[in-house]
């Protein structure tokens, strides 16, 4: 099985670079062979109606065969219901900075994006620490690559309002996801997100809107906005805090929350805060002890089970950029390898910034 990751089917042709592609062996296959369409987005992958869909979710449903209900679905579902306000580890949270005294930081990607995280899901936590009175700050994290580049600007609106209308409630500070959402172990990276959040390194503006403006004028766009705290520079993350990372999607959430929680971390310098909560939207790795909201839903009966039970060897190749989405996302959220599954990974190149710059990745690896 060979998944291009990316590739999709549509009769618009204006922006299409698979329509204005030479595809000699591609569309001789289409023209030889039997072949289908499967729906990549919305209730086809077990997303709400209308939503994009991505490759975390392209990978589940293909691996488990049949649809798989997306942790968003499952989120959006208990705020409709109720039960996500009585969410035990949320009021854990909540309850944990009444005592101290500290703040209750919210940290994740501010995007209509539905692909890492929801604004629903954004404005519910943000309801649920109104209604408790409890002092709440906001790290917002930009997208610009499930949006376009220069889309921020309604969205961080949006939320300061949200936050206008809950007693001593703020964004802390705006960062572009490439920086706070490394996924390939670019540590240096994830340290300036770090840094800015814990120790208040960064760019200083007095409001957001200042603070994009400024960005903007450096030649910045979203997903490269570089950490800008709102204020005075001080750091924004204390003892006595409870963090959550409200993001729902695993992958590009871990390395900042192994920075924060991994008693163990080694790849910058980190502090060691006393009394101190970082909670999760959903359960990033399987090694982290983290308090989760909504624990994982594990996949049975997956393509890859299967072919074990049945004795047979498999082999999953990828390189760094896609190797969860082989491994951890085919297999229906499992870590380990099946037995008699061999794994490849092709370190991703690490001298480009992004992959425009070198679109063939590591193919010919």
């Amino acid at each position: 099985m060979c998944i291009l990751d990316g590739f999709g089917i549509s009769s618009e042709t204006r922006g299409n670079a698979i329509a204005a592609a030479k595809l000699p062996h591609y569309r001789a296959m289409l023209e030889r062979w039997p072949h289908t369409e499967l729906g990549a987005g919305g209730e086809a992958v077990g997303l709400p109606a209308g939503q994009q869909g991505n490759s975390e979710v392209g990978h589940l449903n293909l691996g488990a065969g049949r649809v798989v209900f997306q942790s968003i679905t499952r989120i959006d579902r208990a705020i409709d219901d109720g039960s996500f306000a009585r969410n035990p580890v949320l009021a854990q949270c909540l309850d944990h900075v009444k005592r101290t005294g500290g703040t209750f930081q919210l940290m994740g990607l501010v995007s209509p994006g539905g692909v890492h995280s929801s604004l629903k899901h954004l404005w519910a936590l943000l309801d649920a620490a109104a209604a408790a009175g409890v002092r709440t700050r906001v790290a917002a994290f930009l997208d610009g690559r499930d949006t376009p580049p220069k889309s921020a600007v309604p969205y961080l609106e949006e939320l300061r309002a949200k936050c206008a209308q809950a007693p001593d409630t703020a964004i802390s500070m705006i960062c572009g996801r490439y920086y706070a959402m490394d996924r390939d172990k670019r540590w240096d990276r994830t340290q300036i997100a770090y840094d800015a959040l814990v120790r208040g390194v960064g760019f200083t503006a007095q409001n957001v809107e200042d603070a994009l403006a400024a960005a903007y004028a450096r030649g910045e766009s979203d997903e490269f906005v570089k950490p800008t705290i709102i204020g005075e520079a001080a750091p924004i993350v204390r003892s006595g805090d409870s963090c959550l990372f409200f993001n729902f999607r695993p992958d590009r959430a871990r390395q900042l929350t192994r920075a924060f929680s991994d008693p163990a971390f080694a790849e910058f310098p980190v502090e060691r805060f006393t009394d101190f909560i970082f909670a999760l939207m959903t359960l990033y790795d399987d090694a982290f002890t983290n308090p989760v909201l909504f624990g994982r839903i594990f996949e049975q009966r997956t393509l890859g089970e299967i072919v074990a039970d049945a004795g047979l060897r498999q082999l999953r190749v990828a390189e760094t950029e896609k190797y969860a989405h082989v491994t951890y996302f085919f297999s229906g959220g499992r870590e380990e390898p099946f037995p008699l599954e061999d794994r490849v990974l092709i370190p991703s190149a690490r001298d480009v910034g992004t992959y425009d710059h070198l679109p063939q990745m590591r193919a010919r690896e």
